[in-house]
């Protein structure tokens, strides 16, 4: 049984990003294909989808995102917010990653997004993860 799937899927692309894999595949639920989308969006993969698996039941497909020395774009990925402890910010307590380098991922009553999108829109909620 697994207890937390977020994890899980970024533990997923932090694994298949260091086996310089193209693609990986997870589990899909509703919060996960939001979290991909918004690492889509901020540029660190390159496309997610949604797929029937291998078992039969709904799965994320997940293009990973190179550099042009065939590094992952993504140096660190990491779960903030844990479903033992969970992290909740307010609009102006958005931490910043790396000085501004890196992104901050919410899940906020609009939805999930990104920190600077959360700051515009002037809302808050479950720190989820950073990556830089």
């Amino acid at each position: 049984m697994m207890t937390d799937p977020v994890s899980d899927m970024l533990t997923r692309i932090r694994n298949a990003g260091r086996a310089r894999h193209a693609s990986i595949q997870c589990p899909a639920s509703k919060l996960k294909l939001g979290l991909a989308k918004v690492l889509v969006e901020e540029g660190y993969l390159d496309s997610v989808s949604e797929e029937t698996g291998d078992d039969g039941h709904p799965a994320l497909r997940i293009e990973l995102r190179y550099n042009r020395d065939g590094d992952m774009i993504i140096d660190g990925i990491k779960r903030v917010s844990r479903p033992s402890c969970r992290i909740y910010v307010a609009a102006d307590e958005i931490p910043k990653v790396r000085n501004g380098l890196g992104t901050a991922v919410l899940s906020t009553p609009k939805g999930v997004v990104s920190d600077s999108t959360a700051r515009t829109e002037n809302v808050g909620g479950e720190l989820m993860c950073e990556v830089w």
